[in-house]
């Protein structure tokens, strides 16, 4: 749930869930599911949770929000350790120093 002020956001989160009969007899249709819903699709063994399943699409989307959490939890982490910071204005100047470009 997000508040900016003015708006509530707030993100449902679905959960798809098939049994491994499913995914083994009718594999086109948790493919194709899993291609429209591009979200994880948990299977399930005896009634327990076993395995994820998910498009390649979105395994990959979701591997980049992880690597850009990372970088800025990286970066967070040196602006809070006290490493220099620069303004928007000082980060243009030093890209335009090193491209030759206005950025």
């Amino acid at each position: 749930m997000y508040y900016n002020g003015r708006i509530l956001t707030v993100e449902v989160l679905i959960v798809i869930i098939k049994s491994s009969t499913s995914l083994r007899n009718d594999y086109s249709a948790i493919s194709s599911l899993a291609h429209e819903a591009q979200e994880p699709i948990y299977i399930t063994k005896n009634g327990e949770g076993d395995l994820v399943v998910m498009s390649i699409t979105a395994f990959e989307k979701r591997e980049e929000v992880f690597r850009l959490r990372a970088a800025l939890d990286v970066a967070e982490a040196s602006r809070v350790s006290g490493e220099p910071t620069f303004t928007i204005e000082q980060s243009r100047k030093r890209l335009e120093a090193i491209y030759g470009q206005h950025v």
